[in-house]
C-alpha cells in the first residue's frame, strides 16, 4: 500500500495500536524499544504496554499499511528496524482521536481488590496496605511534578497529562486518608462493643 493512500475500511484496532500510532505521529523514525522506553516515561497511569504487546501491535500496523518499517544496517549487531507512521496512520489514528467513544478506564486496582475483601485479615494489615499505597501514590505524584516542569514548554500536550496524572494521585491520597480514618472509627466501635 502506498504512503498516501488510504485503506478502504478503518480497522477496529485496540488502544495500544492508537498509542503506538500517537507516539509515531510525533514524526521521528524509531525502533519498538524506542517505542517501549517512552511508555515506560508514560507509566504514571495512563498507558504501561509489554514489550511483546508493542512489537506485536507493530506488525499489525505494518500488515494495515498504517506503519512503514525500514532497515538500518548495523556492523556487529543485527540489523535496526525503523518504524515511521504513514498518511494512512495519521489519518486512522486522527479519526480515532476526533470520532473514539469516550468510554470509561479499564481499572484492575489490587489495593481496593484487598480492602473488599478485608474481613479476611486484620485491620493491622489492612492499615499497612493502604500506607504502603499511600507512600507510592506520594512517590508518583512528585515524579509528575517533575514531569510536568520538564514537558512544560517541549510537549504541553502530555504535560497537561502530567498535570491529570499529580491530580488523580493526590486524589487517591485522600481517598486512602479516608478509608483508613474509617478504619479507626471501625475498630473504635469494636473496642466500644467488648
Amino acid at each position: 500500500m502506498a504512503q498516501d493512500e488510504v485503506p478502504s475500511q478503518d480497522p477496529a484496532l485496540p488502544a495500544t495500536a492508537y498509542a503506538v500510532l500517537g507516539l509515531l505521529s510525533f514524526g521521528q523514525e524509531v525502533t519498538g524499544y524506542d517505542l517501549r522506553k517512552w511508555a515506560m516515561n508514560m507509566r504514571y497511569f495512563y498507558w504501561s504496554p509489554a514489550q511483546s504487546q508493542i512489537y506485536l501491535e507493530l506488525r499489525r500496523l505494518l500488515q494495515h499499511g498504517l506503519v512503514e518499517v525500514h532497515l538500518e544496517e548495523q556492523k556487529s549487531r543485527p540489523d535496526k528496524r525503523l518504524y515511521r507512521i504513514t498518511d494512512a496512520g495519521m489519518k486512522v489514528f486522527r479519526d480515532w482521536l476526533d470520532h473514539a467513544p469516550v468510554g470509561p478506564p479499564l481499572l484492575k486496582h489490587s489495593v481496593a481488590l484487598r480492602l473488599f475483601f478485608g474481613h479476611h485479615t486484620d485491620h493491622r494489615r489492612l492499615r499497612q496496605i493502604l500506607t504502603e499505597y499511600r507512600d507510592w501514590a506520594v512517590e508518583q505524584t512528585n515524579g509528575l511534578t517533575l514531569l510536568r516542569t520538564e514537558l512544560d514548554q517541549k510537549l504541553p500536550y502530555p504535560a497537561l497529562v502530567a498535570t491529570w496524572g499529580s491530580a488523580y494521585f493526590a486524589a487517591e491520597i485522600t481517598a486512602i486518608d479516608t478509608v483508613l480514618a474509617d478504619l479507626d472509627r471501625m475498630d473504635e466501635g469494636t473496642r466500644e462493643q467488648d
